[in-house]
C-alpha cells in the first residue's frame, strides 16, 4: 500500500493544499563527443553564454529585495566568474571537447572544492550546478531545468531548488514548496519565509509520491495526499499585520524583534518591516571579493551605509565571520583537514589581531557617523577566556558594548562563565544545531537532526537563558529559529530577551508573542523540552 504522508523538516510555517508540479531536477549531461572541428571558434561560445546567464540574473537581483536580492547577485557574480570560464575554453582547446561539455566539467571542479571546503563554502555548491546548467542550456540554445510556467496556482515539489529558481517564484502562484533535500538554512528555506509560503525540506520520497495533490503542512512538517478535485487553499500570515510594532507579550514582558541585515538594503527592508533593531549585522559583505584587506575609512563608510536607517535604534554588529570555511584571499588561510572545526570566526583574529583591531575602529567610526546604538559581537566563541580577550579589545576601540555568540556547545554549557565577561550573548542557532549533532546543516540526509525543534537544542539555549537570569545580561537568538513565530514563544519562555531575523518574518513573530503571556511561553518551553524528539515537540506546543 502506497504511503498517504510523508515527513520532513519543516522549514517556513504556514498549511496549504493544492495540484503538485514537480520541477525538472537539472540538465542533461553533456556528452564529450563529437569532438569540434574547430576547438577555438568551439571555445569562444563559453563567454558571451556566461555573460548572457550573468546579465540575466543580475536583472532579476535588480527587481527583487532582501534576502532574494543578495542571492542572486552572488549567483550573477558566479556566472560572470572569469576562473570559471577560462577553465571551460582551456579544456575545449586542450580535450578537443564540446563547449557543454567542457562547461559540465569546470563548474564540476569548482563544485568539488566548495564541498571539500564545507561549512559557508559547501552551501555554495547547489548555486554552481545552477549557474552550470544555465550556461550549458544558453550554449545548447534550450530551455534551462527549474520550474515550469504555472497556469495555476500550485504546490512545488523538487529534489531542491536553484537559488535563482526560489527567489523569482510567484506567491501568487506557489502555494508550497516540497523538496527532497536541503536543510533549516538552505535558500529554499530563507526564500520561502522571506515571500511567505510554507516549506519543507529534507522529506524524503517526495518526487516519487504517488498524489496529484498534496496538503502541506510548514509547521509540522508533513505532506499528506489530497483529494484533487478539492479547493485550492492559500496559506496566510494570520494576524501579522495586526502587530503594533513593540516587542513585547500580551502582559508585557519585553522581547525585541529585530532583524539579520547584511548589506544596506538589508537594512532599509528590515526598518520597512518595522523591526526594532538589528540584531545580525553580518559584515563580511566587504571582505569577500577583497584581494586585500579593506582600508578602515572604505569600512567606516560601508558599514555606516548599513546602520544608517536605525539611527537611534540598536544594532549589534558582528565581527568578520571568516577563516578556514570562508576563506579570504588576504588572510592567506592554510589548508586544514576539517574546516568546519578549524581557524574561524574569532580565531583568526587570535593570530592577526590587526585585523579586528582595525574593524573595531571603522565600526566605532561607522557608529559616530550613523548615530546608531552599537554593540559589537564575535563569532566562534568557545570560552569565557575567548570572551574576555574579545570584550577588552572592543572597548579598548571605544565601543562601550561587547558580547559574543554563542555557537559552540562548550560556550552554551559554559554560558554563566561567559556572561561574566561580556555585557549580552546571542544564539546563532544554525551553528549550535550543527556542532551540538555533528551533522552538517547543508546536507539533506541529516537535516531533521539540524531541525531546531530539536529537544537537545533546546535544552543548550535553556542553559543560556538560565544564566542570563542569573546575571541579569540580554540573551538573543539570532539564526533561523528565531524567524519561526511557533518557536519564538519557546525560545522566549526559555529566558531569551529578543529574536532576530530576516524582515520578512518580523511582524508574524511580533504579532505572534504579542498574542501569548510570559507565563504561556514558559509553559510551551516547558512542553518542547519534555518532548522526545522535535516533530513531538512541535505537535506538544501546537
Amino acid at each position: 500500500m502506497a504511503e498517504a504522508k510523508l515527513s520532513g523538516v519543516g522549514v517556513s510555517p504556514g498549511r496549504a493544499s493544492g495540484p503538485v508540479v514537480r520541477v525538472t531536477d537539472t540538465i542533461e549531461e553533456p556528452a564529450s563527443t563529437p569532438g569540434p572541428d574547430d576547438p577555438y571558434a568551439e571555445s569562444a561560445l563559453i563567454g558571451p553564454a556566461a555573460e548572457k546567464v550573468a546579465a540575466r540574473l543580475e536583472t532579476m537581483a535588480a527587481a527583487a529585495t532582501g534576502d532574494a536580492a543578495a542571492i542572486l547577485t552572488t549567483t550573477a557574480a558566479m556566472a560572470a566568474d572569469p576562473s570559471l570560464v577560462s577553465q571551460a575554453e582551456q579544456l575545449v582547446t586542450a580535450q578537443r571537447i564540446p563547449a557543454a561539455r567542457a562547461v559540465y566539467e569546470a563548474a564540476g571542479h569548482f563544485a568539488q572544492a566548495l564541498s571539500n571546503a564545507g561549512g559557508y563554502m559547501a552551501e555554495r555548491v547547489r548555486d554552481v550546478h545552477d549557474v552550470r546548467d544555465r550556461i550549458i542550456a544558453e550554449i545548447l540554445g534550450i530551455a534551462p531545468p527549474g520550474v515550469p510556467e504555472l497556469t495555476t496556482p500550485s504546490v512545488l515539489v523538487a529534489r531542491d531548488l536553484a537559488p535563482a529558481d526560489t527567489a523569482g517564484l510567484d506567491p501568487a502562484k506557489v502555494l508550497a514548496l516540497v523538496t527532497e533535500e536541503g536543510g533549516p538554512t538552505s535558500h529554499t528555506a530563507i526564500l520561502a519565509r522571506s515571500i511567505g509560503i510554507p516549506a519543507i525540506v529534507a522529506v524524503r520520497g517526495a518526487l516519487t509520491f504517488d498524489a496529484e495533490a498534496v496538503v502541506v503542512d510548514g509547521d509540522l512538517g508533513s505532506v499528506e495526499a489530497a483529494d484533487p478535485t478539492a479547493p485550492v487553499v492559500t496559506a496566510t500570515a494570520g494576524g501579522a499585520a495586526d502587530w503594533n510594532g513593540t516587542g513585547e507579550t500580551a502582559d508585557g514582558h519585553p522581547v525585541k524583534v529585530l532583524a539579520n541585515v547584511g548589506a544596506p538594503t538589508d537594512a532599509r527592508a528590515a526598518a520597512d518591516a518595522g523591526a526594532e533593531g538589528v540584531g545580525l549585522f553580518r559584515t563580511e559583505f566587504c571582505y569577500l571579493d577583497a584581494d586585500d584587506e579593506p582600508g578602515v575609512d572604505g569600512q567606516r563608510s560601508a558599514y555606516a551605509a548599513v546602520l544608517e536607517p536605525f539611527r537611534g535604534k540598536p544594532v549589534i554588529v558582528r565581527t568578520l565571520d571568516a577563516g578556514a570555511d570562508k576563506p579570504l584571499a588576504f588572510l592567506s588561510p592554510e589548508a586544514e583537514p576539517n574546516p568546519a572545526l578549524g581557524v574561524r570566526g574569532v580565531r583568526v583574529a587570535f593570530d592577526r589581531p590587526g585585523v579586528l583591531d582595525r574593524q573595531l575602529e571603522a565600526i566605532a567610526g561607522a557608529t559616530a557617523d550613523s548615530g546608531a546604538d552599537v554593540a559589537v559581537m564575535a563569532p566562534m566563541v568557545a570560552t569565557a577566556d575567548e570572551a574576555a580577550w574579545f570584550a577588552e579589545r572592543a572597548r579598548a576601540a571605544g565601543i562601550a558594548r561587547a558580547g559574543v555568540m554563542i555557537e559552540v556547545p562548550a560556550a552554551a554549557l559554559s554560558a554563566r562563565e561567559v556572561l561574566d565577561a561580556v555585557d549580552f550573548v546571542s544564539v546563532g542557532t544554525n551553528d549550535l544545531a550543527q556542532y551540538t549533532f555533528a551533522a552538517d546543516r547543508q546536507l539533506g540526509a541529516v537535516a531533521t537532526l539540524n531541525d531546531p525543534w530539536q529537544p537537545a537544542l533546546l535544552r543548550l539555549i535553556g542553559m543560556v537563558g538560565d544564566a542570563a537570569k542569573a546575571t541579569g545580561k540580554p540573551a538573543g537568538v539570532c539564526g533561523e529559529a528565531a524567524a519561526d513565530p511557533g518557536l519564538a514563544r519557546v525560545l522566549v519562555g526559555l529566558g531569551v530577551t529578543s529574536l532576530s531575523m530576516n524582515a520578512a518574518s518580523v511582524r508574524a513573530v511580533g504579532a505572534r508573542l504579542a498574542g501569548v503571556t510570559l507565563a504561556e511561553c514558559e509553559r510551551a518551553a516547558q512542553q518542547a523540552l519534555a518532548a522526545p524528539n522535535a516533530q513531538a515537540a512541535r505537535t506538544a506546543t501546537k
